[in-house]
């Protein structure tokens, strides 16, 4: 769902790290199989979970358990057959898999991305890195095979620390065995029993000629209990896995919004007076630039959240030659962005940050319009003090519009008033009708 190199990194490392699992026990290479599960163990440096007090004190991975996971897996029918795909269909077929589990594993082979993400945050926001730390294991898809070395990480109370994209986070799975079993495999083999006239078949009479047959979820779930069940099943009839997998991949898994975040750890909403402020506060010219695009940064990271996500400031671009103030990637799943990225290439929206103390003009135009590609996306934001003349630019972002440079939408401090008000209002907020409607004037 982060269509982005870090997105795309991760993807690729779970991927080849299961499918290297799965190769070897279907080769009968136990012990090699094992010992690469053995690494594995709770990641505490991200401090994701519910423990109480301020040690991390998870129950996925620990002792043991890397050998109970190679245990279900090299038994488990599923595994042998071909059925697994993919680290998140043990959740549904293999006895033991939780998804503290599949968490924990996640962010093991995921470990470097998550480093270098850490470090280049720590960068940014002038948090302290430790040099010569530990980095715990990791996973190498080129050689197949974990490895270490030491890395700057930040550390607090005497532990290091990982950062995670809030945007990754969840509180659950998409995939749930309950629900694959109870809406999925159960009203199958309620069809196989009715279509056999099993012993399960129940006959309801309403009258001497008014009878029907049924099948209870009941008597299917006494007779067909757990996972390894659900695996033999699935095995035998395996388009009621395919039509989960079609269900899943055309659901929406929402990230938790930033109020969630804030109950969950029991801190303080977004201050959106601050924040706004922050900008509005910048002293209009040179002196002020790199306060300013940083204020303005942290605006729109807050107000666009989670549509447009892991911000990257000062991309650089054709081998280092151009510089992007601000690039997000567009992750929206409903509202404006989400449709922008249907009609328009969007896989990324682009932000120039201008402090000027006068009008913008084609020069600024031209400089964003010269970031845009079919690839990486074409559509921008540019974002300054005010305008003398909103209309007469907006003609101008209309003109590289019509000669198909990309769309370009300015948004001045009153704007940006506007964007914040609007999000206070409504904290799922995601239609962005200021930025919708301005956009719309560039395809009159």
């Amino acid at each position: 769902m982060l269509p982005s190199d870090f997105g795309d990194e991760c993807v690729h490392l779970i991927q080849n790290f299961f499918h290297k699992i799965l190769e070897l026990i279907n080769a009968r290479r136990n012990a090699e199989a094992e010992s690469l599960l053995g690494v594995l163990r709770e990641p505490n440096e991200t401090h994701l979970g519910l423990s109480k007090g301020s040690k991390s004190r998870g129950r996925a991975l620990g002792e043991g358990s890397a050998h109970e996971v190679w245990s279900a897996l090299s038994e488990s029918e599923a595994a042998q057959s071909g059925l697994l795909e993919d680290l998140e269909d043990t959740v549904l077929m293999i006895e033991g898999i939780s998804i503290d589990i599949i968490s924990d594993i996640t962010t093991n082979i995921i470990r470097e991305p998550l480093v270098r993400y850490t470090q280049r945050m720590c960068e940014y926001y002038c948090i302290r890195l430790q040099p010569g730390v530990k980095s715990g294991p990791l996973w190498s898809s080129k050689d197949e095979r974990w490895y270490q070395k030491f890395v700057s990480l930040p550390i607090a109370d005497g532990e290091k620390l990982l950062l995670v994209p809030k945007v990754i986070v969840r509180n659950h799975l998409l995939y749930d065995s309950g629900e694959y079993f109870r809406y999925f495999v159960l009203t199958h083999l309620q069809k196989v029993e009715l279509d056999a006239n099993s012993a399960l078949v129940q006959i309801i009479k309403k009258g001497k000629k008014d009878e029907r047959k049924r099948v209870t979820k009941k008597s299917i779930i006494e007779k067909y209990k757990g996972k390894s069940t659900i695996s033999r099943v699935t095995k035998t009839y395996p388009q009621i896995l395919s039509k989960y997998r079609d269900q899943k991949n055309t659901e929406k898994h929402l990230p938790l919004t930033l109020d969630d975040i804030a109950s969950i750890e029991g801190s303080a909403s977004p201050d959106w007076d601050r924040l706004i402020a922050k900008l509005l506060d910048c002293k209009p010219g040179t002196a002020d630039a790199d306060i300013y695009e940083k204020a303005t940064e942290g605006l729109l990271t807050a107000l666009m959240y989670p549509n447009l996500t892991n911000p990257i400031v000062q991309h650089e671009i054709h081998d280092r030659r151009k510089r992007i103030d601000i690039t997000y990637t567009n992750m929206a799943i409903n509202g404006f962005f989400q449709w922008a990225a249907k009609h328009y290439p969007a896989p990324h929206v682009f932000v120039e940050c201008k402090n000027y103390t006068r009008d913008l003009g084609n020069p600024e135009l031209d400089q964003l319009a010269g970031r845009f590609s079919p690839s990486r996306g074409k559509i921008g934001l540019i974002v300054c003090r005010g305008f003398e003349n909103k209309d007469l630019f907006i003609e101008r972002c209309r003109d590289t519009a019509k000669d198909d440079r990309g769309f370009i939408v300015p948004l001045d401090d009153r704007d940006l008033r506007h964007l914040v008000a609007e999000r206070e209002s409504n904290p799922l907020y995601s239609d962005f009708p200021l930025i919708r409607d301005r956009f719309g004037r560039l395809l009159d």
